[in-house]
């Protein structure tokens, strides 16, 4: 049901500013840091495909149960909108997996990583503006901090190197069509329909190249259940939700995060220690996060994004 625009007021409380927008990214981002340990685990017997195929599946049952009134009332656009952006997510890790299969992990997690360069390149080319100083301080420091992190050889391109660097070019894509969608549509919609049409897409990919089949055993079942539930079902519906009251820049400069809370985790379950290399590096990565986020008037267009978002909301976008 549509409403006067006169009701939606700047006063109207939610809760949401750019501050806890950010700090709700860099919980997503950690999430995230932990799916390394769960990939681990979920691929020992599965294929890619079939992995993406569960992992969003079952985030989308279980959103989609617990949201299933609001997503009823999704049209035509707004399922569109989702089916676009479960491409993009499909692309991503699909291109992720395949090339960890043939490069070595150091070289894909600095690749990978570099979504956080091409998201401002990216968005220069879009709005034909350049990108603030900030964020191209940012930019470079965390650049220099997770190669400092991960790599620990020569940066070869070889075949798995490319895909890797590809799957990046895309989550960047995603990252930036994210923000768009998110001031057109709801984004709690967006994050939901997107699970779901990246599962179909998994399972398709999954039954036209591999031999689908269900986790065996606890350890492969509580992988995958973590991916689909705290890596998914939280993380990609809440990315749109907190994107709505943030920039892309900032979004991909706290995605950043991810490499720096993966070293934590393997840390404290595997014993995994970090050269004073990658400390450094790490200190990098969090202080080019602090020197993007202290961009000022966020607050403002924060208010605006809301006030946006709602008006289309109401209209049933």
């Amino acid at each position: 049901m549509m409403i006067a625009q006169n009701t939606l007021q700047p006063t109207v409380k939610t809760g949401w500013t750019q501050q806890r927008a950010d700090s709700c990214i860099a919980l997503i981002s950690m999430a995230w840091g932990a799916s390394y340990l769960l990939m681990k685990a979920g691929l020992d017997g599965l294929g890619p495909f079939n992995l993406i195929g569960l992992r969003f599946g079952i985030a989308f049952l279980v959103t989609a149960l617990i949201f299933n009134r609001r997503l009823r009332k999704a049209t035509l656009p707004v399922i569109g909108r989702g089916a676009i952006l479960g491409l993009t997510l499909f692309g991503m890790f699909s291109f992720l997996m395949v090339g960890l299969q043939s490069t070595t992990a150091s070289t894909a997690g600095f690749l990978t990583s570099t979504t956080v360069v091409f998201v401002p390149i990216l968005q220069m080319i879009i709005t034909r503006k350049k990108p603030q100083g900030r964020i191209v301080a940012g930019v470079i420091l965390t650049v220099i901090g997770i190669g400092l992190m991960t790599i620990q050889d020569s940066l070869a391109l070889n075949r798995g190197a490319v895909f890797c660097l590809m799957g990046a070019m895309i989550y960047a894509y995603h990252i930036i069509l994210t923000d768009r969608f998110a001031q057109k549509s709801e984004g709690l919609l967006l994050g939901i329909l997107q699970l779901g049409f990246a599962g179909f897409y998994g399972w398709v990919a999954s039954f036209l190249f591999e031999a689908p089949a269900l986790p065996a055993g606890t350890v492969q079942w509580g992988a995958v259940l973590g991916l689909a539930l705290v890596c998914s079902a939280f993380g990609f519906v809440m990315q749109p939700i907190a994107q709505t009251y943030t920039t892309p820049e900032r979004t991909g400069l706290l995605f950043a995060l991810e490499p720096v809370f993966s070293a934590l985790l393997a840390f404290i379950f595997l014993q995994e220690v970090l050269s004073v290399q990658g400390y450094i590096g790490a200190a990098l990565v969090l202080v080019s996060v602090f020197i993007a986020a202290t961009k000022p008037g966020g607050r403002k267009q924060a208010r605006y994004s809301l006030r946006k978002t709602l008006r289309f909301a109401h209209r049933g976008q």
